[in-house]
Parts: structure tokens; C-alpha cells; sequence
């Protein structure tokens, strides 16, 4: 439950406030006879592609913190040997990557064996790793896993994918009320019969429906990206922590039956795994199959 209104309360904050851009910056669309003003309704799909994006970016590590019960450590003080190597492991591989302001550090409760990375910047960032992970990889694995999340961050990935989410959703809704409105006119006919084509109720139906068609088609493009990503940062990784040590965390994790578990995946958007599964699966994927990744390690010189 609090995860369902944490997300609808987002995103209830994120409408109101683009609303109000939109209506201060006079780019609310409307449909003349002859079509929409293309400029316009690039304009209005532009701030809430980018705008919706962007401020899931600023605040993405207040919302992970918050629904994933994520308890921060103290770099000055941690808690145990556990912390104490955490603590130590991403301070030395932040300054290998050129992070020069030291993560937030994190650990949430999960038998998940799972890791991630998010944050507005490289130099406010944050890593969290699940219980899970602390209990059942040994420590050259945990140095891989964080190799690869602080990898995620030096390459400044989390504001990449927001930039590519962000071009995906401003043509998605481009796209979907341009093309709405060319079957609302050829409904109408060529003598532009105002009785004929969509009513409103209808045209906004078909523009929904559209937009979740388009969607679907733009997010093959952004997960085909995102697996790229990942493999950047395996590599990225291995320069961090040594690459043995990356392959083993991979081989790690694909041992681990706590696979099944992937509840999380939604906010977890820089998750070290996934599962695997059929071509259609791995093609809506944001991350490559782990013997992919294994390989590709492998391989390298």
C-alpha cells in the first residue's frame, strides 16, 4: 500500500506541476481545422516527456529510499564488519571511477541477492544493496557488484536513460494525437462533415490507445539501449574491481535461486540482474541474460 500511494502521489505532483508550466507557457494544444499547431504540440509533448522524466530523475533517490525501506549508512560511523567493508569497498572503487563525492551508501531488506544505483548526478548518487546479497556472495563478489553499479554512476547512466525516456515519451505523445487526428479526419470524410469522425470521448480513447501502442514499440529502443548499458558497465566493472572478480559476482548471482523474486524491479532501475526468458521477453529486457554478460567478459582483452 505504501508503495501504491507513494506512486500515485508522484505522479498525481508531477501532472499538477507540468499542468501549470503548460498553461504559463501558453503550449496547450488545440486542434484547428486544419490540424494542430505542430510546434505547439511538439512544445506541450516536449515538457511532459522531459518534465515527467526528469523530476522522476531529481527525486529517484528520496522515492527508492522510501519504498524500499532502504536504511543509509554512515561512512563515519558504520555499524559492524559488513558496513565497515561496504563503506570501504565503495570509497576505494569511487576514486578509481573519478566519483569525487562519495555515494550515499545503502542497504534495503530483501532475500533478493540484488544491487542498485540512481540519482540526479554522479556526485549524488545513490548504491544500496540488498540484505540478501551481504548474506550469500562473499566479498570478491560484492567488490564486482559495486564495480559495476559505481560504473553505472561514473558513466553518468542514470541522466542518459532519462534523456532517451525523455525523447521517447515527447514523440510517443506527438505521434499518437498526430496520427488520433488523421483518422478523426479521414472519419469525417473529404467534405470535413463535422458530424461524422471521433466524438471527444472517443478521440482521447484512441489517443490513450495510441500512445500505449507507441510506447510500446519506442520501449524496444530504450531497453535495447539500456542492455548495451549494461554490459558498458560490466566492463566499466572489471577496470574497477578486476574482471575475475566481475565474472564471478555474474556467476554468483546466477547460482543464486533468489532469482524468482523481482518485486522491486521497477524502482530498482540500475538492478545488477534479470531474469531471463523467451526472444520476446529479452527483447522488453533491460538487461542482457547473465551468460551474455559472462561471455562478453570473457572476451575481453
Amino acid at each position: 500500500m505504501k508503495r501504491v500511494l507513494l506512486f500515485v502521489g508522484v505522479n498525481l505532483l508531477v501532472v499538477l506541476t507540468l499542468s501549470l508550466v503548460v498553461g504559463v507557457l501558453g503550449l496547450s494544444p488545440r486542434i484547428h481545422s486544419y490540424g494542430y499547431d505542430l510546434r505547439q504540440l511538439l512544445g506541450f509533448c516536449a515538457v511532459f516527456g522531459f518534465g515527467g522524466a526528469l523530476i522522476s530523475l531529481a527525486i529517484s533517490r528520496w522515492t527508492a529510499k522510501f519504498a524500499l525501506g532502504v536504511e543509509l549508512v554512515d561512512p563515519s560511523h558504520p555499524r559492524g564488519s559488513a558496513e565497515s567493508t561496504l563503506v570501504e569497498k565503495v570509497r576505494i572503487l569511487s576514486s578509481r571511477a573519478g566519483i569525487t563525492t562519495l555515494p550515499e551508501i545503502g542497504i534495503y531488506a530483501s532475500p533478493e541477492v540484488n544491487a542498485f544505483a540512481t540519482g540526479p548526478t554522479k556526485n549524488r548518487a545513490l548504491v544500496a544493496v540488498s540484505t540478501g546479497l551481504l548474506e550469500r556472495m562473499d566479498e570478491a563478489a560484492i567488490e564486482g557488484v559495486l564495480g559495476h553499479e559505481l560504473s553505472h554512476v561514473a558513466n553518468g547512466d542514470m541522466v542518459t536513460m532519462t534523456l532517451l525516456q525523455g525523447v521517447a515519451n515527447t514523440f510517443v505523445m506527438f505521434f499518437a494525437r498526430v496520427a488520433a487526428f488523421a483518422i478523426d479526419q479521414a472519419l469525417r470524410g473529404r467534405d470535413g462533415d463535422r458530424k461524422g469522425g471521433l466524438g471527444p470521448f472517443a478521440y482521447y480513447l484512441l489517443v490513450m490507445v495510441l500512445e500505449v501502442v507507441f510506447m510500446i514499440l519506442a520501449s524496444i529502443v530504450v531497453h535495447g539501449f539500456s542492455r548495451w548499458r549494461e554490459f558498458r558497465a560490466d566492463a566499466g566493472g572489471a577496470d574497477l574491481a578486476g574482471r575475475e572478480k566481475m565474472i564471478h559476482a555474474l556467476e554468483a548471482l546466477k547460482r543464486s535461486a533468489e532469482l524468482v523474486d523481482d518485486r522491486h524491479a521497477a524502482l530498482a532501475t540500475m538492478k545488477i540482474n534479470s531474469r531471463g526468458g523467451g526472444l520476446l521477453a529479452r527483447l522488453f529486457s533491460t538487461h542482457p541474460q547473465l551468460e551474455a554478460r559472462i561471455a562478453a567478459l570473457k572476451a575481453l582483452p
